[in-house]
């Protein structure tokens, strides 16, 4: 990472707020916008212009470099408020350090810790207000990235914007998951960006991901590019199954470092379960569902949160999971993660970044 320099964030505060608007009964995941956002500008070779302004649209040229050439890179983090008005920020220094991988695979700069971290707390702080603490809700956090150079041809950018914005959320996903083995379109292969968050990963997911819809499947249970044989993740998050007396989540380049997935591994060894990161075959866990010895399975992501599966359609079969109301591995992790979250235990692990 780069050496620490010191940078003045300016605050340009709103001259009306839209807070008045929101109806945080009704929160749908990524719709409402709280009142700023923080902008910086790379030219030359550094970050200028750190700014925390009103949330609202920038002025981009028709050739700039991001739309034709995909240079674009995000993250998503969560933000919590305890009930005594304490804002906390889940794990954000993992973000920060996924954000500059996915950066140095994609040949932009990175961003650094000062900007990133230091400007995400000053946005939260002046943005306190639309942090929701009701059970279940939050603020996403949506940093990123993307060439601004105006000039056509394939060479990466001279230029950047680094942008975070924010927006209080509910539940993503608010039922059990009905997922669809992916056979034939590929996510991710071998050698390239699997692993980084960035836009044009997700762009890939989407027309396979509406075929699934049409089948009734909420979401795809991507699998390796050569063979189709190897389970890598679903289309927004990473995957853990319990198999036997194991904690297994695959494990590869092709597969996104989740922050959520590296959490629940961690704390399953903590708690003495056996962990395994490695490559997971559709066979091993089909057979596993029909042996009864896969007891538990689910999404995890900074969005899913922790959602679990309750089915999983393959060659035109349909196997069902155990019921939700069984699974006492989930169910201890969700536990844990909102009381920590939310405050009411103590972080012995030091994973909240408080904001001050």
């Amino acid at each position: 990472m780069s050496a620490t320099e010191n940078y003045s964030i300016r605050v340009e505060p709103t001259q009306q707020s839209r807070l008045s608007q929101v109806d945080f009964n009704n929160l749908k995941f990524g719709k409402i916008l709280s009142d700023h956002m923080l902008v910086a500008t790379y030219e030359d070779g550094a970050w200028t212009d750190v700014s925390i302004v009103p949330y609202g649209d920038i002025n981009v040229s028709p050739s700039m470099s991001a739309l034709h050439y995909g240079q674009a890179i995000f993250e998503g983090i969560k933000a919590y408020k305890f009930q005594d008005g304490t804002i906390s920020i889940f794990r954000p220094d993992k973000n920060w350090e996924r954000f500059n991988t996915s950066a140095a695979r994609l040949e932009m700069p990175e961003v650094p810790e000062e900007i990133f971290l230091g400007g995400l707390k000053k946005l939260l702080a002046t943005d306190n207000k639309w942090i929701p603490n009701a059970p279940g809700t939050s603020l996403y956090i949506r940093p990123f990235m993307f060439g601004t150079e105006a000039a056509l041809g394939v060479h990466p950018s001279n230029s950047y914007k680094f942008i975070i914005i924010t927006s209080p959320v509910g539940a993503y996903y608010s039922n059990p998951l009905k997922l669809k083995v992916e056979t034939h379109y590929t996510r991710a292969a071998e050698g390239g960006v699997g692993f980084s968050k960035n836009a044009g990963n997700y762009a890939l997911s989407l027309y396979p991901t509406r075929l699934a819809n049409d089948e009734g499947f909420d979401q795809l249970m991507w699998t390796d590019a050569s063979e189709h044989k190897y389970i890598e993740e679903a289309g927004t998050a990473n995957l853990i199954f319990r198999i036997g007396d194991s904690i297994i989540t695959p494990h590869g380049d092709t597969i996104l470092h989740g922050v959520t997935r590296r959490t629940i591994m961690e704390l399953a060894a903590s708690w003495g379960y056996k962990t395994e990161q490695r490559r997971v075959s559709v066979k091993e866990l089909i057979d596993g569902i029909k042996a009864g010895i896969v007891t538990d399975a689910f999404a995890a992501g900074t969005a899913a949160t922790l959602t679990p599966i309750a089915t999983i359609g393959y060659e035109g079969e349909l196997f069902q999971l155990p019921p939700v109301e069984g699974r006492d591995f989930s169910k201890k992790v969700l536990t844990y993660l909102d009381d920590l979250r939310y405050g009411r235990i103590a972080d012995e692990f030091g994973w909240n970044l408080i904001v001050e």
